[in-house]
């Protein structure tokens, strides 16, 4: 029989991710939108809580309890308080599953201890090209083998760069095949130019040109193995399809609460048919998108094929959040549009899922 009750421990978690959501997160989302920075103290906090660390090899310092379904549940908490904060909360993943899963001995006792030590440090991958046909299992960003390293050339977009001293993982094609290289962020060649997005006005992005970055060859993630970039490529749609959901849920639930309150004629806004439809087909869609990121992460966890799941996800939620912000901002009316309310900071954020690829992994 299927069952769709959290475990026990899961849902410690997810109650003990809500608590510091409501506590720490909520009150730090339109600060760092108009600061456009994230607040390190938040960081600092969820790193303590072990939101990426828990799912790491114990070997190398993190608590070995890896679930992507788990990991999911997580993403929609944060997500529920903020997207930006979340994402960079989870930051540490884009660099610590792709090294637990693919990288070599020396890559993983190397890479992984930092992402566990007791200050935050962020991980960063670079994935996204700046081209209208990017498709991220065919990058235009190459990898030449140059003697005992390889050279890269190309351009990023979209790259989490937060503070830290961490490399980032640029995915390129290495003989037609993509493939993830370990680059250090003050290697010759590579430029970093801050972004200023419509949206995650709170989280630094940047576009990298690489020219002629030399790497040696062991900076190869996985080594003569390689790595499954397709399977990377999966886990962060799954993530981004949670993530998706949380703030649709945000948004949905200050549509809600505002319709309950503001009143027409003398009645709540809520009780108008217009109204009253709007906020039903959102919750609705909502519940089906998390469904299909639900179903998408048991199966990562069983270890089974996930492409198609993972796509089905990914688009259900990109058109949902979209739609639930948009709503959003209709049901407030005037009040949705300025800034002194959060539905016009969501639909900024939610017009970028579109773009977005693997700026968070499961």
């Amino acid at each position: 029989m299927i069952g769709f009750d959290p475990t026990d421990e899961q849902a410690l978690i997810v109650e003990t991710v809500r608590q510091f959501v409501v506590n720490e997160v909520r009150p730090e989302s339109r600060p760092c939108d108009e600061a456009h920075a994230l607040s390190k103290d938040v960081l600092t906090q969820a790193h303590e809580l072990g939101l990426v660390a828990n799912g790491l090899p114990e070997t190398h310092g993190g608590g070995g309890e890896r679930s992507a379904l788990t990991s999911c549940l997580i993403a929609e908490e944060l997500a529920w308080g903020d997207l930006s904060l979340a994402i960079g909360i989870l930051s540490p993943s884009l660099l610590g599953v792709p090294v637990t899963d693919y990288g070599t001995e020396a890559q993983q006792a190397s890479l992984l201890p930092t992402l566990c030590s007791d200050s935050f440090e962020p991980g960063s991958l670079a994935i996204v090209e700046p081209r209208f046909d990017f498709n991220p299992l065919a990058p235009t960003t190459t990898a030449r083998k140059d003697g005992d390293g390889y050279v890269l050339d190309g351009a990023k977009c979209l790259v989490p760069w937060l503070d830290g001293s961490g490399p980032v993982l640029v995915v390129a094609s290495d003989e037609g095949r993509p493939q993830a290289f370990v680059v250090p962020r003050g290697a010759k060649g590579l430029t970093a130019t801050p972004e200023r997005n419509l949206g995650l006005a709170g989280l630094p992005t940047v576009e990298l040109a690489l020219a002629g970055v030399r790497v040696p060859e062991d900076a190869r993630l996985g080594g003569a193995a390689g790595a499954d970039i397709a399977a990377l490529v999966d886990r962060g749609r799954v993530a981004m399809a949670a993530a998706a959901v949380g703030m649709a849920r945000a948004s949905f639930e200050l549509a809600r609460d505002y319709a309950k309150e503001r009143e027409a004629f003398g009645v709540p806004i809520a009780t108008k048919q217009a109204i009253a439809f709007k906020l039903a087909d959102m919750a609705i869609e909502i519940d089906a998108a998390r469904l299909l990121a639900w179903e998408a992460a048991f199966l990562l966890d069983e270890g089974k094929p996930v492409t198609r799941e993972a796509r089905l996800a990914s688009d259900k939620a990109r058109r949902t959040v979209l739609q639930v912000a948009d709503g959003a901002v209709q049901v407030l009316g005037g009040h949705g549009y300025i800034r002194d309310y959060l539905p016009e900071m969501h639909l900024r954020n939610a017009g970028g899922f579109q773009s977005f690829e693997a700026m968070s992994l499961l």
